[in-house]
């Protein structure tokens, strides 16, 4: 069985993008979804090297940039500690997932790790 996923980016003159959309045979989409960017990596396992696609429109504000990364930090957290079974050390990004979301003033420092 296969899938695709299907990325389209519209450029500008300066090749910035100007509109990014994605939709997936099973994502239960009707059309294609709009958003402001992405992060793509794959992994080679011949070269041992990770391949990135990194894109974001000029509508993407910096407050949603802090919230973007953060909160894809957190996914990684999760998807380590599933593919490695390593409790200890998604713990360890989770904990560094909440000083960044401070640092970024995403959250408060005195709220609670398990609210972020």
């Amino acid at each position: 069985m296969k899938k695709q996923v299907r990325i389209n980016v519209e450029l500008d003159n300066e090749n910035v993008p100007k509109s990014i959309e994605w939709d997936a045979e099973d994502a239960g989409m009707d059309e294609p979804t709009a958003c402001r960017a992405m992060i793509l990596s794959m992994w080679d396992h011949r070269k041992k090297d990770t391949m990135r696609l990194d894109l974001w429109t000029r509508d993407m504000t910096v407050d949603e940039m802090k919230i973007f990364f953060h909160e894809t930090l957190l996914t990684m957290a999760d998807t380590l500690e599933k593919s490695i079974a390593d409790e200890r050390i998604a713990g360890d990004m989770r904990d560094f997932c909440h000083y960044f979301a401070e640092k970024m003033e995403i959250i408060s420092p005195d709220e609670n790790k398990s609210e972020s």
